[in-house]
């Protein structure tokens, strides 16, 4: 059996889906400095989904080039809306702020997916999906944030939609596994192709 894959990612999301569907990971967490390349990429001129994949890249080289012959996954997933990009909130009220600006709007999940082994990306993938917010009242808000309560600092756009964040919502559109940040079809697919999943 092969060395299990290395997630680079502390997301626990994404480490669920992988081991929901079967794939045996093992988790390491890369020290990057996401705000100041998407700063400096953003000063650039770069679009959301080449930040993305960029950032997923990152992080699985920072994890590959300490564990050598190791297949090493980074993700990523940038949420743009009006030419705006977004990160996870870090408080209740950048929440709310963020969720007041994208109400009533659509917005694109954008989501990279890399695989590399030492110095070598061997493969990626970068996916989107289209959300549209309903126009929910400021009432509605603040009962959401009460019942969502740290959830909101988890998730990129604060709302999680496999849960509450659900109601948030009048039509989605796209791969559910990449709203949830990571394109795992994809993905399957090119670890059946390395022998890391049955085929």
């Amino acid at each position: 059996m092969p060395d299990p894959l290395i997630l680079a990612s502390g997301s626990a999301t994404r480490a669920k889906m992988l081991r929901d569907a079967g794939v045996a990971i093992e988790t390491a967490v890369p020290a990057i400095d996401e705000a100041e390349v998407k700063a400096s990429l953003r000063h650039d001129g770069a679009p959301a989904a080449k930040v993305a994949e960029i950032l997923a890249e990152m992080k699985a080289q920072r994890i590959a080039s300490r564990a050598r012959g190791r297949l090493v996954l980074g993700s990523d997933q940038m949420l743009e809306c009006d030419g705006a990009w977004f990160d996870k909130p870090e408080t209740r009220d950048d929440a709310r702020k963020q969720l007041q600006f994208l109400r009533g709007k659509s917005h694109s999940l954008i989501t990279s997916a890399v695989l590399v082994r030492d110095d070598a990306r061997i493969w990626h993938t970068t996916d989107r999906a289209e959300l549209r917010m309903r126009a929910f009242s400021d009432d509605f808000l603040e009962r959401y944030l009460d019942q969502a309560g740290e959830d909101v600092l988890h998730s990129v756009g604060a709302y999680r939609l496999e849960g509450l964040g659900a109601q948030l919502f009048e039509r989605v559109t796209g791969d559910f596994f990449t709203i949830l940040g990571l394109p795992l079809l994809p993905v399957l697919g090119i670890l059946r192709e390395h022998g890391m999943v049955t085929r």
